[in-house]
């Protein structure tokens, strides 16, 4: 490490408000929506997640497992899901059109830090994922991603750039796989 690197430079430039916001969602969260786990409770869910910030679909699901940064970077459409145990890492928006399906334990980045500084300033990177999209299992979608209408993304995928509609890729990094085909 070089002599002249500084510490300080490497702080956070949220805004007090952001920063006592996400206090007040981190205790909202422990209090009013993990502990509402059963299915009778998913109403329950959104309405805190509206409460907080977040613009999402009365008739989406929102598993009590999963770990959301900032509830007012989120929002989800129309019959889409939060599967149980993602991670929801929104500094920057993460937007999720209908008919979303990000499945269990998969983690959704919206920022990163510039490894070309010598801050390492942290940047944010908005996530869009279009309507009629999977996301399979355990799979990582990066910062500044746009995913293409009716994607499917394998299990276990890292995802660092756009996704084409129709596609379906994995991998890792992920990598076209082939375009994605309804047959009904």
């Amino acid at each position: 490490m070089s002599d002249s690197y500084n510490m300080t430079e490497t702080r956070h430039n949220f805004s007090l408000s952001n920063k006592i916001g996400r206090i007040v969602w981190s205790l909202g969260c422990l209090i009013l929506f993990r502990p509402f786990s059963m299915r009778i409770f998913r109403k329950w869910r959104i309405l805190v997640l509206k409460i907080f910030g977040a613009r999402v679909s009365w008739n989406c699901i929102v598993h009590a497992n999963v770990k959301i940064w900032a509830p007012w970077n989120l929002e989800i459409g129309n019959y889409s899901c939060l599967g149980q145990k993602v991670d929801c890492y929104n500094q920057g928006k993460i937007t999720l059109g209908d008919n979303v399906t990000v499945s269990q334990k998969c983690y959704l980045c919206a920022s990163s830090h510039d490894y070309t500084s010598k801050s390492h300033h942290l940047f944010l990177a908005p996530i869009k994922i279009e309507d009629k999209v999977w996301i399979a299992a355990d799979a990582f979608v990066g910062p500044g991603v746009h995913i293409g209408e009716g994607t499917v993304v394998g299990a276990r995928a890292a995802v660092f750039k756009n996704v084409e509609p129709w596609s379906v890729v994995g991998g890792n990094p992920a990598k076209f796989i082939k375009k994605r085909e309804i047959k009904d």
